[in-house]
């Protein structure tokens, strides 16, 4: 769906690859993480985003209504399944955001 909206898209398939990718570079506008993964949830990813590269927004996706513990709060979220536009929508927001 990023692609389809122009952007160009890096992939990971664990937190801790997601993180070895900011460290080399180059740097994206915004990390878009699932919730659910192995080893490292995504409000744990975002935790450590925010901690090592605080002007790269992080989205998290989820399906959960409520994450435990309040993880992820202040994170943008997109509840899963979402449509491109909602993606697109959210995508826009963090654009306006003042950095």
């Amino acid at each position: 769906m990023l692609e389809d909206l122009g952007h160009t898209v890096l992939e990971a398939s664990s937190g801790e690859e997601a993180l070895r990718l900011l460290r080399e570079g180059p740097r994206p506008d915004v990390v878009i993480t699932d919730h659910a993964m192995p080893q490292m949830t995504g409000a744990e990813l975002a935790k450590r985003i925010a901690e090592q590269y605080p002007e790269i927004p992080v989205v998290l996706a989820t399906g959960y209504a409520e994450l435990p513990g309040g993880e992820g709060a202040g994170l943008a979220r997109l509840a899963k399944p979402f449509s491109q536009k909602q993606l697109n929508d959210v995508l826009a927001m963090l654009a306006a955001a003042p950095q």
